[in-house]
């Protein structure tokens, strides 16, 4: 699977996206958009939203290879995935591709460590910065401090704004005292909205 690294800036250690999300997007009318994807975002999106399975071992190849390539990340400790944000899907894409890629690092990947207490708008629906940050006050804690002093990957599959993975972050180092926190999902959006 071909990808272009996209890097991401936060208060975590470092963080990449493997590729934008789409190339291109316009509406057609009534609602209807003509998208065009990137490779690896095509396959989350299947996988995302018509559940094609089939979608997670080449999206975990694609983000494995990443992962190995890059010299801060080889002493990993352990992934963490992003709580889903919709409870309802048949099956959890973030965690299905988490696990996917901790098996193949040789990695423990903590479901239940990270925990989202409370709901939250869809943040592409708040309007402002302001708005998004004050939302995720409080969302998320951690179980315990099993990774204190430790590096961890925070794993997602979509950056848009990236309050969500912000707010996670602060989480992590003061909850967890986690030392390094690295991020990576699979893709970013074009714009921050």
């Amino acid at each position: 699977m071909e990808i272009n690294p996209q890097i991401l800036r936060g208060n975590w250690r470092a963080g990449w996206a493997l590729d934008l999300h789409t190339v291109s997007s316009r509406a057609v009318g009534d609602g209807v958009f003509d998208t065009e994807y990137t490779e690896v975002g095509e396959s989350l999106h299947l996988l995302k939203y018509r559940y094609h399975k089939d979608k997670i071992k080449p999206l975990a190849r694609a983000a494995v290879s990443f992962i190995e390539a890059k010299p801060e990340l080889r002493n990993l400790d352990a992934i963490i995935p992003v709580p889903p944000s919709d409870e309802n899907r048949p099956f959890q894409p973030v965690h299905k591709l988490a696990g996917a890629i901790a098996r193949k690092l040789d990695l423990a990947v903590h479901l239940g460590y990270l925990m989202k207490i409370r709901p939250t708008e869809p943040l592409k629906d708040v309007p402002n910065y302001r708005s998004r940050k004050e939302e995720l006050v409080g969302a998320f804690i951690v179980k315990d401090r099993r990774f204190a002093g430790k590096d961890v990957l925070l794993f997602d599959d979509l950056f848009r704004s990236g309050e969500t993975l912000r707010e996670i972050t602060h989480v992590l180092q003061t909850q967890g005292k986690v030392a390094n926190v690295f991020v990576l999902t699979l893709t970013k959006t074009r714009t921050k909205k």
